[in-house]
C-alpha cells in the first residue's frame, strides 16, 4: 500500500469525526530535527503502481515438478476415512473468453489513485462498463482498436490529461494472472456490501460488536483468496475479527500522564508503551505501527504539499473535514516500509493522536480471565457457528442486487454450499515411556493421566540445587519444596533437598543473591516470584544462560497458592527441570534410522526493531529425546540462513559424537516462514543448508527434504459425526482437494481445542530428495508433535520447531544474546 503525502488510503472511504472534549498539551521538547520530518514528506508520493508486487499467496512456485515420487500423486493411505466440510467455496462457472490486460499512463503524471480512477473513468464510452482497474493495470473483456489508445480526460479544475492505454497481454481463462483478475473484482464484490478494507481483510464496522465495560469494540469482517487448488478454483474465506479500543491514542496518553503523577521521564514511559503497537485511522480505515513519537511537532506544524506549504490543522480539514481539537499534541511517526518502483526512499508518516485508535489488546488485558471469556464470546466460534457466517456471507453476496449484477457482468458464479471432501484420520501413537509402552484417548490428545506413576526414560540425579524465595513467597516456597519431593519418585526423578536461599523482593537484591550463591557445581536454580515481573524474570534468565551457565526455572506464587492443584503444578515443574538438565520423558517409535531432525524458527528482538533472532534445534539421538540448539542474533532483512549454516555444522558435529556417523537423512521443518516468502525459502535457504551439509565432506551426501511449516492460515476444516459439525480428531490428513496442485504439500490437524475451530497445520515439501513416500512423511511428521516435553501432549507443529521458537522468543525477550555454548545440548529455554 502505497502513502499520498500522509495518510492517504489506496481504497474509498468515508470521513469518520469523533466527538472528544478540548484537551491541552504541553508537548515536551525533544532534540529532534524538524527538518526531517518535512524532508521525508516531500518523498512520500504514491508513484508508479505498475511494478511487482508481494504476493501473498506465494504463487508461480513450482516446486512439485522436480520431485519424481510425488509428480503422479502426492497422497498417503493410512488411516480411515473421514468426511469434511472446509471453508472452501467452488468457483461454478468463470469468464470463458479472452481478457485483455492493458497498461495505463497519465500525462502529466497524476500521483492520487482516486484522481487516476476519475479520469479514466470518464472514458466509459470507449472502455464499456466491464472494466477492472487498479491504478495502473487495467482489465477490459473487450480489444481496443488500436495497441496504444490516446485519450483526452479533464480534472476538476479544468486540467487536460492525456491517459494512454497500452495493450501488454491477452489472457485466456485458465492463465494465472486471471487468478489476480478474479480477487480483484471479489474485492469490489466486498466494498458494494459496503465492507471496508483493513489490511488484507475487510470488516463491516456496521456490525460491531461493543465490550462496554473493557472499552473494546470488535469489528466482524472476513479473510477472502480465490486461487487454483487441487480439485478447482475456490474461494477460502473464513470469519476475521478486528478489535479496536475505544479509547483514541491522545486518551491513552493523558490517562498515562495522569498514573506517571507528572514524572520527569512521561516521554520515556509513553514512548515504551505506543511504540511498536498498531494502530487504525478511522477516517481511511487504515492501520499503522507506530514506530517513534515525534515530541517536537504538533498539529500546527506545516509540511510540503506540492509548491505549497500546508499545516496538518488544515490538511485534515480540506481533506478528510476533521476538525482537530487539541491543537499541542504531539504527533506519532509510522515509517512507510516500502517505496514505489521508481520512487525516492519514502519519509515518515505523521499522525494525529486524536484521529488514531489503539487495536489489539494490552499484555494486562491478556492476562484479565474476565476480559478474554467476554471477548471470546464474539470471537471464538465453534464449527456449527463458523460454518453459519460463512453460508450468511455467501448469501449475502448471491442475494444483493448489484453485487449479482457485477458478478454476471464478469460470468463469475460462486457454489452456494462449502466444499464436502474425504480425509484420513492417521493411526494413533503409543508413548514409550521407560520400560513401558502405553496408549491415551486420541480425541484428547493427552497423556498427563496415563504417565503418573511410570518412571521417564532418563532423568540426572539432582543433587546440588538452590531454591530462592522471598519472605513473602516463603510458604509458597515450601510447599513447592515439599510436593517436588513427593512427586519426583514415582516418575523416576532422583532429587536432594534443595539449598533454600532468601532474597530481598528487589531486582537488584535478586541478582546480588544469585551471583553470591551459584557456582560451577550447582546443577538448577529454582526461583520463586512474588508476580509477574519481567525484569526480574530477565535478571535470572540473562545471568544463567549468559554469565553464569545453569538451568533455571522460574515460578510464579501465585501458581503454587492454590493446594488442590499444587500436586499437578509441581508434577510440571519437576518434569521441566529434569529435561533442562539433560533428561528424557517419553518418545515414540521412530522406524527411519540414521536420521536427523531440524526445526528453524525465527522473532524479532523486542529490545531493537532492527534486529532478529534465528533459532536451529536438532535431534542427536534415534528416538529424538535429545537436542542440540543455537541462536544467531542478525540485523533484519538479513538471510535467517546466512547466520543458521555454522549452527548446522555444528549439530551435525554433535550428532556425530553422540553417534559416532553422521545422519543418512536429514529433515528440516522450516517455521517462521511469512506470507510471500516461499520463494527466499526455496531459492536462497534450501542452498545455505545444501553448501553447510558438504562442508562436512564432499563425499557426505544425505538425503535431505525441507518442509515449510504454516500455522497461521486460514483453512478450517469441519467433521461431520453424529449428524452436526465439530472440530476433526487430532491425526486428521488432508491432502487432497485444498492442497495446491503445484506443491507437494498436506495438512494436519495434530492438536485437541475445547473451545472454538481447530486450525490445521500446513506442510508443504519445497525440496525432497530422501524418496520418502507421501504416506512415511505425514505419518513422521505426525509423530515429531508428540515430542515436546513441555506437554504430555500433542501439539499443533513438530517438536523441533515449537524448541526453535522458544528458543528464539527467550532470546528474543529476554537475553538479546547468544546464550553460552555450555547449554548447547540443554533444553535450559522450556
Amino acid at each position: 500500500m502505497w502513502f499520498l503525502e500522509l495518510t492517504d488510503s489506496q481504497h474509498d472511504w468515508s470521513s469518520t469525526s469523533e466527538g472528544e472534549r478540548p484537551r491541552t498539551w504541553s508537548g515536551d521538547s525533544a532534540p529532534r530535527a524538524i527538518q526531517q520530518f518535512s524532508a521525508g514528506f516531500r518523498q512520500v508520493k504514491l508513484g508508479e503502481r505498475g511494478g511487482r508486487r508481494r504476493d501473498f499467496n506465494d504463487a508461480g512456485i513450482n516446486t512439485r515438478q522436480t520431485m519424481q515420487h510425488v509428480k503422479e500423486s502426492k497422497k498417503g493411505s493410512s488411516g480411515s476415512q473421514i468426511a469434511l466440510t472446509a471453508n472452501f467455496f467452488r468457483i461454478l462457472s468463470r469468464p470463458e473468453w479472452v481478457l485483455y490486460q492493458y497498461h495505463v499512463d497519465f500525462d502529466p503524471p497524476v500521483e492520487d489513485r482516486r484522481r487516476r480512477f476519475r479520469l479514466l473513468f470518464q472514458q466509459e464510452q470507449t472502455l464499456g462498463p466491464a472494466r477492472t482497474f487498479d491504478g495502473a493495470i487495467l482489465f477490459l473483456p473487450i480489444v481496443l482498436p488500436d495497441k496504444q489508445t490516446k485519450l483526452q480526460s479533464e480534472t476538476r479544475t479544468g486540467e487536460k490529461v492525456e491517459v494512454t492505454i497500452t495493450l501488454t497481454n491477452e489472457l485466456p481463462p485458465t492463465s494465472p494472472v486471471c487468478i489476480q483478475f478474479y480477487n480483484i473484482i471479489f474485492r469490489r464484490i466486498l466494498r458494494i456490501l459496503e465492507m471496508q478494507q483493513i489490511g488484507r481483510n475487510y470488516y463491516n464496522p456496521k456490525d460491531a460488536n461493543d465490550i462496554t465495560k473493557h472499552r473494546l469494540t470488535i469489528w466482524p469482517g472476513y479473510t477472502t483468496t480465490i486461487l487454483e487448488y487441487e480439485s478447482a478454483i475456490m474461494l477460502c474465506t473464513d470469519v476475521s475479527h478486528k478489535v479496536l479500543r475505544s479509547e483514541t491514542v491522545l486518551d491513552f496518553m493523558f490517562s498515562l500522564r495522569e498514573r506517571c503523577g507528572g514524572s520527569a521521564n512521561f516521554t520515556d514511559i509513553c514512548s515504551k508503551e505506543l511504540i511498536g503497537q498498531v494502530i487504525l485511522t478511522k477516517y481511511n480505515n487504515k492501520t499503522y505501527r507506530v514506530d517513534d513519537i515525534a515530541w517536537d511537532q504538533t498539529p500546527k506544524n506545516t509540511f510540503k504539499k506540492g509548491e505549497t506549504d500546508m499545516s496538518f490543522l488544515h490538511y485534515y480539514k480540506t481533506r478528510y473535514d476533521l476538525d482537530i481539537r487539541d491543537h499541542n499534541q504531539v504527533l506519532l511517526v509510522s515509517h512507510v516500509k516500502k517505496a514505489p518502483a521508481g520512487a525516492p526512499p519514502p519519509g515518515p508518516a505523521l499522525l494525529i493522536p486524536e484521529l488514531c485508535y489503539l487495536t489489539g489488546l494490552t499484555d494486562k488485558m491478556r492476562s484479565d480471565f474476565q476480559v478474554m471469556k467476554d471477548l471470546g464470546q464474539h470471537t471464538r466460534l465453534g464449527p456449527e457457528q463458523r460454518q453459519g457466517r460463512l453460508n450468511a456471507f455467501v448469501n449475502a453476496i448471491q442475494t444483493n442486487p448489484e453485487a449479482r449484477a457485477e458478478m454476471d457482468k464478469w460470468g463469475l458464479q460462486f457454489d452456494k454450499e462449502l466444499l464436502q471432501m474425504k480425509a484420513r484420520v492417521l493411526p494413533g501413537e503409543k508413548i514409550i515411556q521407560g520400560s513401558r509402552t502405553y496408549e491415551f484417548n486420541p480425541w484428547t490428545a493427552d497423556w498427563s493421566r496415563e504417565m503418573r506413576g511410570i518412571p521417564v526414560i532418563r532423568s540426572p540425579q539432582l543433587n546440588n540445587w538452590l531454591m530462592f524465595y522471598t519472605k513473602r513467597t516463603f510458604n509458597e516456597a515450601q510447599a513447592l519444596l515439599q510436593t517436588l519431593n513427593k512427586v519426583s519418585g514415582p516418575i523416576g526423578i532422583r532429587l536432594q533437598r534443595a539449598t533454600m536461599q532468601e532474597y530481598d523482593d528487589h531486582q537488584e537484591m535478586l541478582l546480588r543473591a544469585l551471583q553470591h550463591n551459584v557456582g560451577p557445581q550447582t546443577q538448577m536454580v529454582v526461583v520463586v516470584l512474588s508476580g509477574m515481573r519481567k525484569d526480574k524474570y530477565d535478571c535470572v534468565k540473562k545471568y544463567l544462560c549468559l554469565e553464569c551457565p545453569t538451568p533455571s526455572q522460574c515460578v510464579v506464587a501465585r501458581t503454587l497458592s492454590k493446594p488442590q492443584a499444587l500436586m499437578t503444578v509441581a508434577t510440571k515443574i519437576v518434569l521441566q527441570m529434569a529435561c533442562k538438565m539433560g533428561g528424557e520423558l517419553w518418545s515414540v517409535e521412530i522406524p527411519l534410522k540414521q536420521l536427523m531432525i531440524v526445526g528453524i524458527d525465527c522473532y524479532h528482538d523486542t529490545s531493537t526493531q532492527k534486529r532478529s533472532i534465528g533459532a536451529l534445534v536438532a535431534s542427536l539421538n534415534p528416538s529424538m529425546s535429545r537436542w542440540y540448539s543455537k541462536c544467531v542474533l542478525q540485523h533484519r532483512g538479513q538471510e535467517i540462513m546466512d547466520g543458521l549454516k555454522m549452527p548446522l555444522k555444528a549439530a551435525l558435529k554433535d550428532y556425530l559424537k553422540f553417534n559416532n556417523s553422521l545422519p543418512s537423512r536429514i529433515i528440516v521443518y522450516r517455521d517462521g516462514v511469512g506470507d510471500g516468502q516461499l520463494h527466499s525459502v526455496v531459492n536462497y535457504e534450501v542452498t545455505q543448508i545444501l553448501e553447510s551439509i558438504k562442508s562436512m565432506g564432499a563425499d557426505y551426501m544425505p538425503k535431505l527434504s525441507v518442509v515449510v511449516v504454516k500455522k497461521r492460515i486460514n483453512t478450517r476444516l469441519f467433521a461431520h459425526i453424529n449428524g452436526g459439525l465439530s472440530n476433526p480428531p487430532p491425526g486428521t490428513v488432508v491432502d487432497a482437494d485444498v492442497t495446491r496442485p503445484e506443491w507437494y504439500d498436506f495438512y494436519i490437524v495434530s492438536q485437541a481445542v475445547r473451545q472454538g475451530t481447530v486450525s490445521p497445520t500446513h506442510y508443504n515439501v519445497v525440496y525432497d530428495t530422501s524418496g520418502l513416500k507421501p504416506d512415511h512423511m505425514q505419518r513422521l511428521t505426525y509423530k515429531l508433535c508428540h515430542m515436546y516435553y513441555n506437554w504430555q501432549g500433542i501439539i499443533a507443529v513438530p517438536a523441533p520447531c515449537q524448541y526453535a521458537h522458544k528458543l528464539a522468543f527467550l532470546v528474543g525477550q529476554s537475553l538479546h544474546k547468544e546464550h553460552s555454548t555450555n547449554l548447547d545440548n540443554l533444553l535450559f529455554y522450556l
